[in-house]
C-alpha cells in the first residue's frame, strides 16, 4: 500500500511538471499571436494594392509574359508545403500535409511533382518516408521575415523559368493554412505560378488573382486608365517577382498565425487535462492514504487485542 501511494505521489508531481510547461507555453503563444494577427492584416493592404497593379499592367499588356503564359499539357509540377518547425500544435501541420497529399495525388497521373518543403514537420515526414525533397527551407516558421520569403520565390521563380528537361518546372502550387480565427484554420492549396489574373473586359465580382489576400472586388474598379513607363512589358517585368515574393510571404504570415493559434488551443487542453489527471490522482492518493491509516489502525486494535486475551488467560 505504501508502495503504491508512493507511485501516485510521484505521478501526480510528473503531471504537476508538465502542467506548468504547457500553461507556460500557452501563455507564450497567447502573447505572440497578437502580433502574428497584426503583422497579416498589416500586410494585407500592401497584398491587395500589388494584386491591383499586376492586374492593371497584365490587362494593358498583349504579349504572353512566361511566368502569366500557362501550359495547356503540364509535364512536371512543384508543391511548396508551409508546415511548423516545432511540434507541439496540434493537427496543424497534420492537416497542411494531408491537404498537400491530396493535391499530389490529383495531379500525379498525368506529371511528375517537384517537392518544395518549408518547416522540419515536413521534411521529417518525407524523409521518414524515404520520399525525395526537392529543396527545403525551416527555422523561421513561427516568425518569418520577407528575407525568408523572397530566398523561397527566388527559388520557385528561377525552377519556373526553367525548362522541364533540365529540371524546371511548369506549374508551382502552394500548400499553407490560412488563420480565420483562433478557433478556425483552414488548410488550402492554392497555384501560385502561372499567375492567373483577372480579364478586364468580365465585370464579374471575383478574386483579383487566384490565392489573392481573399479581397473582393469589381474588375471595373480596378482597371482605370494608366499610363506605364517605360512600357507595360517592363513594369509587368518588375511587378511580377515582387508579386510572387509577396504572396509567400503572406502565406508564411497567414500560416505563423495559424500554427500560434492551434499551439495555444492545443496547450490550453494540455493543461486542461493535466489539472483533472491532478484531481484525479489526488484522490486516489487520499483514497490509498486513508486505506494504509485504516490499515494500520486495524493492526493496532488486533494487536492490543490478542494482548489483551492473552493477559486474561495467563
Amino acid at each position: 500500500m505504501a508502495s503504491n501511494l508512493r507511485e501516485l505521489r510521484e505521478r501526480r508531481n510528473s503531471v504537476a511538471t508538465t502542467k506548468k510547461i504547457t500553461r507556460a507555453m500557452e501563455l507564450i503563444a497567447s502573447s505572440r499571436i497578437i502580433k502574428a494577427q497584426s503583422a497579416v492584416k498589416a500586410a494585407s493592404p500592401y497584398s491587395l494594392e500589388l494584386t491591383r497593379a499586376l492586374s492593371a499592367v497584365a490587362a494593358h499588356t498583349h504579349e504572353d509574359h512566361p511566368l502569366t503564359s500557362i501550359n495547356p499539357d503540364p509535364k512536371r509540377s512543384a508543391v511548396l508545403v508551409i508546415t511548423s518547425d516545432r511540434g507541439l500544435a496540434g493537427a496543424y501541420s497534420s492537416n497542411a500535409i494531408r491537404t498537400a497529399e491530396e493535391l499530389t495525388t490529383t495531379l500525379q497521373p498525368k506529371q511528375e511533382i517537384a517537392t518544395y518543403l518549408c518547416g522540419r514537420k515536413a521534411v521529417q515526414y518525407f524523409e521518414f518516408r524515404g520520399r525525395k525533397i526537392d529543396h527545403l527551407w525551416s527555422g523561421f516558421s513561427d516568425s518569418p521575415t520577407y528575407r525568408d520569403a523572397k530566398d523561397i520565390a527566388d527559388r520557385l521563380i528561377d525552377d519556373f523559368l526553367r525548362p522541364t528537361e533540365e529540371g524546371g518546372v511548369d506549374e508551382i502550387h502552394m500548400v499553407y493554412t490560412e488563420f480565420e480565427s483562433m478557433l478556425t484554420q483552414t488548410p488550402k492549396a492554392i497555384r501560385l505560378l502561372p499567375l492567373a489574373v483577372v480579364d478586364p473586359q468580365d465585370t464579374s465580382e471575383g478574386q483579383l488573382a487566384e490565392g489573392d489576400p481573399g479581397v473582393e472586388t469589381s474588375a471595373e474598379a480596378i482597371f482605370h486608365e494608366y499610363r506605364f513607363e517605360p512600357d507595360p512589358v517592363s513594369v509587368l517585368d518588375k511587378l511580377l517577382p515582387l508579386y510572387v515574393a509577396n504572396r509567400v510571404h503572406y502565406a508564411l504570415l497567414q500560416s505563423a498565425a495559424s500554427e500560434l493559434a492551434s499551439r495555444q488551443r492545443a496547450m490550453k487542453a494540455a493543461t486542461d487535462n493535466a489539472e483533472q489527471l491532478i484531481q484525479t490522482l489526488t484522490r486516489q492518493a487520499n483514497q490509498a492514504r486513508q486505506a494504509a491509516i485504516t490499515q494500520e489502525i486495524t493492526e493496532i486494535v488486533g494487536g492490543a487485542a490478542a494482548l489483551a486475551e492473552s493477559a486474561r488467560q495467563e
